[in-house]
């Protein structure tokens, strides 16, 4: 029997990303991710639930995500789930279920005064970012 593992996320950055590098200077972020859906209940009510969602970026992706991304933005999300096992010093052991990002889209606004190039790439005027009254 076939498996498949692939997941298609749209949601709000919930904090800003910090970007690092591997002892072999591969950069990495991660990205948290706030996913919303709602629904009715029996009694006709519209209950929302959030479901926060921890994402993994590497090399290119993660310098480009790091750079443009800042908490609130909009993104769509491409990728597969990733079991990660390990344990502390005090040997206890953890786990975590995230998503390995293949592809991220920018939804939205750009961040704020992010300067915006014409065709041969100088700069030509500062975006100011509106307020959004999503809270995260």
């Amino acid at each position: 029997m076939g498996s498949m593992n692939r997941v298609f996320l749209m949601g709000n950055v919930t904090r800003d990303l910090e970007l690092r590098h591997t002892a072999s200077g591969v950069a990495v972020a991660d990205m948290g991710l706030a996913v919303s859906d709602s629904y009715r209940n029996k009694a006709g009510e519209t209950v929302e639930s959030t479901c926060f969602v921890d994402v993994v970026l590497w090399a290119r992706q993660a310098e480009t995500c790091a750079e443009y991304l800042a908490k609130g933005s909009g993104v769509m999300v491409e990728g597969c789930l990733q079991y990660d096992t390990w344990e502390t010093a005090e040997g206890d052991k953890r786990s975590k279920l995230r998503v390995r990002a293949t592809r991220v889209q920018f939804l939205g606004r750009p961040r704020k005064n992010t300067e915006v190039g014409d065709a041969t790439g100088s700069p030509t005027k500062k975006v100011e970012e509106v307020k959004d009254p999503i809270p995260f």
